[in-house]
C-alpha cells in the first residue's frame, strides 16, 4: 500500500494542520527558506513537535521569491516521493505568494505524479482542490527549450540536436513563442521564466 506525502508551503499552522487531519499523510515536507521570519519558524517547530511521533516531518529549504527555483525544488521532491512509491499532494495555502506559485508550478511540471493540489481558505478553513494542469510540452519542445536555455538559438543547431528539419524547428519555435516560453532577444531567442518552469 502506497503512503501519502504532503508537500506544503507554510506560514501559519492552521492550513497545514487541516491538511494533516483531513488527508492523513504519513510524511510532511515543509517548504522553508533560510532566514525565515519568527512566526514561520515557530509554526514549523510546532508542526514538528506536534506530529513527530505520528508521521515523518521534513524541511526543504528553497527560495522565497524565485518561483523558478521553488518550482524546480518541488518538482524534484515530487519525483523522489513518487520514486519511493508514495502518492503526493501539494498544499499551496501558506507562505509568500511567489513561493506558493512556485510550488503550484512544480506540481504542474510533474502533474502525472501528483494526486491533488489543495488550498485551505483563511475565512472558513475549507479545502479547495486546484486543477492539476500540465504544461503540455512534447519532448522535442522541451529539448528545444533546454537548447535555448544553454544559449543556443541557432535554428540549424537546434534542428540537428533535436533530429528534426529546420521547417519543423521553426514551427516549434513559433509555438513556443506564442505560448510565452521564449522571446526574441538581442542575439536570438531567449527563454522566459515560464519557459524555464515548463522545461523542468
Amino acid at each position: 500500500m502506497s503512503k501519502l506525502t504532503l508537500i506544503s508551503t507554510i506560514y501559519s499552522l492552521e492550513p497545514v494542520i487541516i491538511c494533516v487531519t483531513r488527508l492523513s499523510p504519513s510524511k510532511i515536507i515543509l517548504l522553508s527558506e533560510e532566514g525565515a521570519n519568527d512566526k514561520k519558524v515557530q509554526s514549523e517547530d510546532i508542526i514538528e513537535k506536534t506530529f513527530k511521533n505520528a508521521l515523518e516531518v521534513e524541511k526543504k529549504y528553497t527560495a522565497l521569491y524565485d518561483t523558478v527555483r521553488v518550482a524546480k525544488d518541488v518538482a524534484e521532491l515530487i519525483e523522489k516521493e513518487h520514486d519511493r512509491g508514495n502518492q503526493v499532494i501539494v498544499n499551496v495555502s501558506g507562505g509568500r505568494k511567489p513561493q506558493a506559485f512556485g510550488a503550484l508550478f512544480g506540481a504542474y511540471a510533474r502533474n502525472d505524479m501528483v494526486q491533488r493540489v489543495v488550498y485551505v481558505t483563511e475565512e472558513d478553513s475549507m479545502m479547495i482542490d486546484f486543477p492539476v494542469l500540465s504544461f503540455n510540452l512534447s519532448e522535442t519542445k522541451k529539448l528545444i527549450l533546454e537548447e535555448i536555455q544553454k544559449g543556443n538559438s541557432s535554428v540549424t543547431k537546434i534542428a540537428a540536436t533535436a533530429g528534426i528539419s529546420k521547417g519543423m524547428t521553426y514551427n516549434h519555435l513559433r509555438e513556443l513563442k506564442s505560448m510565452g516560453y521564449i522571446a526574441d532577444g538581442d542575439s536570438g531567442y531567449i527563454i522566459t521564466d515560464a519557459g524555464r518552469i515548463a522545461s523542468i
